[in-house]
């Protein structure tokens, strides 16, 4: 109990605390305003709880579909707890339950019907842009929260529990419970847009893994110079950052040099370029993207005191 006071304490939690939220506010509004009105269903919970609020609406019994997101968000989190444990982790559970109520929060702010054009059946006025700009939208959203190693909660508790019984990767568990989400569009949504819900599935993943690329983004430099000494002093010294040392050999002279090695972000890369120019370093230099980074690298530089 004493830890978790101590947490709650910290800087730490309420910064992530704050990212959660409004990466959750983020998809909400992509939700509230593009699936909703033009009843757009992608493989998510959200497009799940539009499917059942339409057919209990059909059969009269109206139900706000902000409603049955919690509803289904709640019984996903108890059967995380009952059959995978506490791996879903507190964050999951922060970000599913307060996707409902931000839905009703901007209801409260703007109703979509105020933005809906006389003649048109949604915001945009096309399915299709409604799925271009929602999927942008959410994937903003949701590279947010997996940079602080969050999610929007809903779908990955049940990828995770097919992952855990039925042995499929977590990719492919995603894959399926989503496509299958889709095809519940049947029971309210022509054939068109049934098909414009599963490439709209397609396109958030690559929608995510572009926007998480470039989120994650490194550079690899690698530098020859006869003044390497100097460049490494700038790079942990002024940069704070780690480098490696390499003993190389020029093929075509034969002479003996030492290559520095760093990962950088995109600032400090240019930082250290205009270094090299404005000193007028001679030197060598490639360098490279890298989209993922893991074990030591701090994504904050932190300056250790001596």
């Amino acid at each position: 109990m004493k830890d978790i006071l101590k947490y709650l304490a910290t800087w730490k939690f309420w910064k992530e605390l704050v990212i959660m939220t409004v990466g959750m506010a983020i998809a909400a509004a992509a939700v509230y305003y593009f699936m909703v009105p033009s009843k757009l269903v992608l493989g998510s919970i959200s497009g799940l709880s539009i499917v059942v609020a339409n057919v209990l609406d059909m059969v009269g019994i109206p139900v706000k579909v902000s409603w049955i997101v919690t509803a289904i968000n709640a019984i996903l989190l108890v059967m995380a707890w009952l059959l995978i444990g506490k791996e879903f982790g507190a964050k999951t559970v922060y970000t599913a339950m307060i996707l409902g109520p931000l839905l009703d929060f901007w209801e409260w702010v703007c109703p979509y019907e105020k933005l809906i054009e006389p003649g048109l059946t949604s915001v945009m006025g096309d399915p299709l842009m409604d799925l271009i700009v929602f999927v942008l939208v959410v994937s903003i959203s949701q590279t947010i929260l997996f940079s602080i190693n969050a999610s929007t909660g809903g779908l990955d508790i049940l990828a995770k529990i097919v992952n855990k019984y039925l042995h499929f990767d977590i990719g492919v568990s995603v894959t399926v419970a989503g496509a299958i989400i889709c095809c519940t569009a049947f029971a309210i949504n022509p054939f068109r847009m049934v098909v414009i819900g599963l490439v709209g599935t397609w396109l958030n993943g690559l929608a995510l893994d572009y926007f998480m690329a470039s989120v994650n983004r490194r550079k690899r430099i690698c530098i020859i110079s006869d003044e390497n000494e100097r460049i490494r002093v700038y790079i942990v010294n002024t940069l704070c950052r780690g480098c490696t040392l390499y003993d190389v050999h020029g093929g075509y002279s034969g002479a003996s040099h030492t290559e520095i090695q760093a990962l950088l972000t995109k600032d400090e890369f240019s930082s250290v370029m205009n270094f090299i120019k404005e000193q007028d370093i001679k030197a060598f230099i490639t360098a490279g993207n890298v989209s993922e980074v893991y074990g030591l690298w701090n994504r904050h530089k932190n300056k250790v005191e001596k």
